[in-house]
């Protein structure tokens, strides 16, 4: 076109940055973007639309904002598309603020804005902010627009709200396939199996088809609630009477739940005959219930598998080196740790944290930092000594270092997960509900502990970990202490 003296406009521009963005083309939609501002559509609202997107999708984030702010004539197309390039790019903090600049200026938000900024409240749990905008979609109309409303079920089942996310999902005018996908997988987040099967069974009476997402969603929820036999039926009948060919996240699924069975030589028979090539998430499943069940010749040899895959992630190489330590072998976890050295790797520091009244107070092990930190450590000891009263045995097995064993106790005493809750507690009124977020597994002990401050302190006290949800209530997990 070019090379026929042709001048593109804003039709054309908008259509090949498409073509960039469907590609990743990062490099060839920069180019573009020099000849957008050469023949001087840079502050064109369509063309600055499709750079935000292209942009987006190919991560430059930054890049999507400095052409936003280059356009001072906004309509709501170009805010939703700026919302939508720091939502999808996990952003969803930037994604509200940007959101209140844009009441600021006036304009009404549309579906496509309050369905991007739901799901911007979802990815961080931020649930009075979800709670702020329902208000918002309620106060404007939207209330019958059941885009809107699967954005809500789905957000407040992330934050922790299922019996919420189960009202709005019943009240939907028209249940799409995305619909009960959304409350199907909400369930299994929360380690509701039974609930979510029952949906799965509602789903056919109704006679809405399902779609790979939803075996995903049936799939986890019987890994989350340990259901070996059905889930093997449900992954036969994707196959035989849906015809839907199983992909890795399905594969995962089923590796995870054999392998939390104990049937870690099944899992690795399943893997061998996957018709999809495994990543990460199945030999990360394997190597996870290798130390579940310390097999080390077997997690040996997951791990071998998942260095060929992502080498610098050092996740995999704590994990065996726990597995190691689980077992006594000292020898095993100082190679380990040699072997992280020498590759420059360093482990994720565990980090817990928890939103109260629109703050959010991170916390790390054995952590001094916060402005309460004497508080904190103080209402930890008065929990401590009532937990030992109620029958609690300190577990230092999830201290994986050659210590002696006073030592494994004040160390599990001060995780991350225990001071985001004793900070809840002192900062709240009794029976006020906690929700913390740890961006790693809960160890064992805590666990059990936070299970006796549960019933000790008589509140609800939800964390949601790396894998999944966990509901604590008088004593209780709703995972059934399964995960």
């Amino acid at each position: 076109m070019l090379e026929y003296g042709l001048i593109p406009d804003n039709f054309t521009y908008p259509f090949v940055l498409k073509a960039c963005s469907a590609l990743s083309a990062i490099e060839q939609g920069r180019d573009i973007h020099e000849n957008v501002i050469r023949t001087g559509w840079e502050s064109d609202v369509f063309v600055g639309a499709a750079l935000i997107d292209m942009y987006a999708k190919c991560g430059c984030v930054e890049s999507a904002r400095q052409v936003f702010d280059k356009i001072l004539a906004r309509d709501v197309v170009l805010w939703n598309s700026m919302l939508a390039a720091y939502s999808q790019n996990g952003h969803p903090d930037e994604a509200l603020s940007l959101c209140t600049e844009m009441a600021i200026t006036g304009l009404r938000p549309t579906v496509s804005t309050l369905v991007t900024v739901i799901a911007a409240s979802s990815d961080i749990a931020a649930l009075p902010r979800g709670r702020e905008v329902h208000g918002v979609c309620f106060r404007l109309g939207f209330e019958t627009q059941d885009k809107v409303n699967t954005a809500l079920v789905d957000m407040y089942a992330k934050s922790g709200s299922v019996l919420v996310a189960r009202s709005l999902f019943d009240r939907l005018i028209e249940k799409r396939v995305v619909s009960w996908n959304a409350m199907i997988a909400g369930y299994a987040m929360h380690g509701h199996a039974t609930e979510a099967l029952a949906l799965f069974e509602e789903m056919n009476k109704e006679e809405t088809p399902p779609d790979h997402i939803t075996f995903v969603g049936v799939l986890s929820a019987c890994s989350h609630g340990g259901l070996m036999e059905k889930g093997s039926d449900f992954f036969e009948m994707m196959t035989k009477d849906y015809s839907i060919q199983p992909t890795v996240q399905h594969y995962t699924c089923m590796v995870d739940l054999l392998g939390h069975s104990g049937q870690l030589d099944e899992a690795y028979n399943l893997i061998s005959k996957m018709s999809v090539k495994p990543d990460t998430g199945v030999w990360g499943s394997l190597l996870n219930s290798c130390k579940l069940h310390g097999n080390v010749e077997l997690g040996e040899e997951a791990l071998v598998r998942l260095i060929d895959l992502e080498p610098r992630d050092a996740g995999n190489y704590v994990l065996l080196s726990n597995l190691y330590a689980q077992v006594g072998n000292w020898e095993g976890v100082a190679k380990m740790r040699k072997l992280m050295k020498d590759r420059g790797l360093k482990k994720s520091i565990a980090c817990s944290w928890i939103k109260l009244k629109n703050e959010v107070h991170a916390f790390l092990v054995e952590d001094m930092s916060h402005p309460q930190s004497e508080q904190i450590y103080a209402e930890l000891e008065r929990l401590e000594k009532l937990m030992i009263q109620a029958g609690y045995v300190p577990d230092t097995t999830p201290v994986f270092h050659d210590v002696e064993d006073d030592e494994k106790t004040s160390m599990v005493l001060g995780h991350s997960e225990r001071l985001a809750i004793a900070f809840g507690i002192i900062n709240t009124p009794p029976g006020t509900r906690l929700l913390v977020t740890k961006n790693l597994k809960v160890c064992d002990d805590c666990h059990v502990a936070i299970k006796f401050i549960s019933k000790i302190t008589e509140r609800e006290i939800i964390v949601r970990d790396v894998n999944r949800y966990h509901h604590f209530s008088d004593g209780k997990c709703s995972c059934g202490d399964y995960w």
